[in-house]
């Protein structure tokens, strides 16, 4: 059945929770239908590169959506089966499942396929963090959006034919997500890692000591390997508890583009002994585990080890002066 909504003139409880609809959708509020679709036929979005995780930002979501429903109307667009596409409002989709609703209000919008991409990256580069991984496969989306809509958007070389004000297409996909043209290159770029690779950039934003993690500029070069290399890459950075530094990472770039890598030559390169490594000291995680409790960060962890050894210290310090 169909119903109209009038969309609330307060702050909805979408917008508290980081959701809240962009100018275009708000305009769009204002003169379009409200439909309440049941969950059951809509589908999500072909390759969304936007992860939706049950944490508790969502329970939080789940509860206000058991209270008060969804305030802002998801998008979608209709598909040739007579289903229909969601393109965007994925965590709002997600909420109502989990609180067990049948429906939940959507707009239909006529839209090509491209228009669909554009609206779904845009509506969810408003999220507070966003991981590497996300932004690089919601980069590339948009970017061959573009291009397929006549846009020139080449991001490895300068286009002949500018857009505006002489500006490259860079620049222009650059401004539209809020980055410079180079750290736009760099995220279309790590969509050449293996997953694995490219999961390693992920932890970095964790900033756990504990985690291994790859940093975006070593990242970026090692993007240039071969898969096969990249794997062996991995391997070492399993097998050694290493993981390349940028220099690292360019010197086999390098050698890569010479046909001159293998994986003798990566396993030597990685395990070189890094300028800002030569006074690090490691203790396996395994060994001092059991004097901490199982979530204790790695800073924290370290911190204790320091205060404990300045505490030794001094003790040792006054037991020879009573000594003498």
């Amino acid at each position: 059945m169909e119903t109209v909504r009038k969309k609330p003139e307060i702050q909805t409880l979408d917008d508290l929770f980081g959701i809240s609809p962009t100018h275009e959708e708000r305009d769009d509020l204002k003169h379009e239908k409200v439909l309440d679709i049941p969950l059951s036929e809509i589908d999500g979005f072909p390759d969304h590169p936007f992860q939706v995780k049950i944490d508790e930002s969502m329970q939080t979501m789940i509860d206000s959506v058991k209270t008060f429903g969804i305030q802002t109307p998801a998008i979608v667009r209709q598909k040739d089966n007579g289903r229909y596409e969601l393109v965007s409002g994925h965590r709002r989709k997600l909420a109502c499942e989990l609180a067990r609703l049948e429906t939940m209000p959507c707009i239909v919008r006529e839209m090509t396929r491209d228009e669909a991409i554009i609206i779904m990256v845009d509506s969810n580069l408003q999220r507070e963090t966003i991981l590497p991984s996300e932004k690089a496969k919601s980069y590339k989306m948009r970017y061959e959006a573009m291009k397929r809509q006549g846009q020139r958007t080449d991001l490895t070389s300068v286009p002949l034919a500018q857009k505006s004000e002489s500006k490259t297409s860079r620049e222009l996909l650059g401004e539209i997500v809020g980055e410079s043209q180079d750290q736009v290159r760099r995220y279309i770029r790590l969509n050449e890692l293996i997953p694995p690779l490219i999961d390693l950039v992920d932890n970095s934003v964790i900033r756990d000591k504990a985690i291994p993690q790859i940093a975006m500029r070593p990242a970026v070069e090692l993007s240039y390997l071969s898969p096969e290399q990249q794997e062996y890459v991995l391997e070492t950075i399993k097998s050694d508890e290493c993981t390349p530094s940028h220099v690292q990472a360019m010197k086999m770039r390098k050698l890569s583009e010479k046909d001159e890598l293998n994986e003798d030559v990566i396993f030597s390169i990685m395990t070189e002994q890094k300028a800002n490594q030569t006074d690090n000291f490691k203790i396996p995680r395994d060994k001092i585990q059991k004097f901490f409790a199982p979530d204790t960060p790695a800073d924290k962890i370290e911190e204790i080890i320091i205060k404990a050894l300045d505490f030794w210290l001094r003790k040792e310090e006054r037991r020879r002066n009573d000594a003498r």
